[in-house]
């Protein structure tokens, strides 16, 4: 059975998240913005509003109840993202902030539970940020031709190498590094993953860096080299060789909520163009008048609708199959998708709100930095594009025939013979 509809349980839950970000979280972020607040008094007063959240039994909804979550499925998790993704605090105000809602999942999944304990316990719990250190300056995001080491020695592994766009970096107090434990096979079997705290001697930051617009010097990505880093060898996490099975857990449910949090920015620019249409006049009409005005509108609504569907069916599919290999295809496409829409959206609502537009007065030209890294992380479009046309030539099998199948004269010589009776029966009524 089809079904569009959200239950009314669930329903009064988005409606209550919708509330708490538009009272209680965009204004703290207006402050902070604005200077008016600093930022030991942001920080103690988004303590408070996480406290809230877990009052109200809304707290890292991703993860099981045994962990203190509430195990929603993708669907449901989408819906939320959807209003979270307005503020840039409000994923973390609710425990569902990137990396550490990708870094929880593969801790719960493949932790030991030593590892729980000492790791996963203070991140859910909002005590300690994570960071999941993967990218290399050199290979970029291609794991196959990543070259940080991990040997193990006696009983501690050490690792070598350094690693490039590690976000939330400098904040974190864990770092998941990906590394190459077996060279002589396929790095498929012979890539491993590693916890690894920031302040084991040898995790050098190197430097940090932002996007755009940012102060050099200035940003959340980190570049960092492991220097003779030794870390016990119960560090490592899952099995041995089994890091691309791992990064696929964290990555495949993250490129969903990734993009229900652009949906957010998505429909905020939708918003913000038709509010700036009904209210501004030139030429003597107001610009929702204008023809290509209309016409960018139902552009946009028309796009917007498209790829929030497209997200909701692949998260769907996700709950219905519990299997992000059979959902592989869908993923892809709304990676691939997803910078496409938010360039164009984005850029549609900056143009339309002309001078004002492109100023440091409205969100649009940061939005507009910020929308080509969607290209760029968790692997370029490209790849995914790939992924999407291999998987989708999996159902076809080739043509042997000397036309095309839609050859419409070889059509109609085999409709011919088909229905020979049927064209007798119509001579014998001539």
């Amino acid at each position: 059975m089809w079904d569009f509809e959200t239950e009314p349980e669930f329903q009064e839950k988005l409606d209550w998240i919708d509330q708490f970000v538009a009272d209680e979280i965009e204004p703290l972020e207006a402050l902070l913005s604005a200077r008016a607040i600093d930022f030991a008094k942001f920080m103690k007063r988004r303590q408070e509003l996480k406290q809230i959240v877990k009052d109200n039994d809304l707290w890292a909804c991703h993860l099981g109840p045994e962990l203190g979550g509430k195990g929603y499925g993708q669907v449901k998790l989408a819906l939320m993202n959807e209003i979270l993704g307005r503020s840039g605090s409000a994923p973390g105000i609710f425990g569902a902030q990137a990396p550490d809602t990708g870094n929880m999942e593969i801790l719960a999944h493949y932790g030991t539970e030593d590892q729980k304990e000492r790791f996963l316990k203070p991140l859910l719990a909002g005590e300690i940020y994570s960071a999941y250190s993967m990218t290399e300056p050199k290979g970029g995001s291609d794991p196959t031709s990543f070259t940080t080491r991990a040997q193990l020695i006696d009983d501690e592994w050490v690792i070598n190498g350094e690693k490039w766009f590690t976000s939330n970096g400098q904040f974190a107090t864990i770092l998941i590094v990906m590394a190459i434990t077996n060279p002589d096979v396929s790095p498929y079997d012979g890539t491993s993953m590693f916890v690894v705290p920031k302040d084991t001697p040898g995790v050098n930051i190197v430097r940090n860096f932002g996007t755009g617009s940012e102060p050099i010097g200035h940003g959340n990505h980190a570049w960092i080299k492991y220097e003779d880093v030794h870390i016990p060898k119960e560090n490592l996490l899952g099995t041995e060789g089994k890091a691309f099975a791992i990064a696929q857990t964290r990555l495949s449910g993250g490129r969903i909520h990734h993009a229900m949090r652009s949906v957010a920015q998505l429909k905020v620019c939708l918003d913000a163009m038709c509010e700036r249409a009904l209210s501004r006049h030139t030429k003597g009409e107001i610009l929702a008048q204008k023809q290509m005005v209309q016409e960018q509108i139902a552009d946009v609504w028309t796009d917007v609708q498209m790829f929030r569907l497209l997200v909701l069916q692949s998260a769907w599919k996700i709950d219905k199959y519990q299997d992000y290999t059979k959902v592989r295809k869908d993923i892809a496409a709304v990676k691939a998708r997803l910078p496409e829409v938010l360039m164009k959206t984005i850029h549609t609502a900056m143009h339309l709100h002309g001078a004002i537009g492109v100023s440091n007065e409205l969100p649009f030209a940061r939005m507009w930095q910020g929308a080509p890294s969607m290209g760029i992380a968790d692997g370029p479009s490209e790849v995914h594009k790939v992924t999407v046309a291999q998987q989708v030539l999996k159902d076809y099998e080739p043509h042997d025939g000397l036309w095309p199948r839609l050859h419409i004269p070889s059509r109609q010589e085999e409709a011919k013979k088909k229905l020979a009776w049927l064209l007798e029966e119509e001579m014998a009524n001539a």
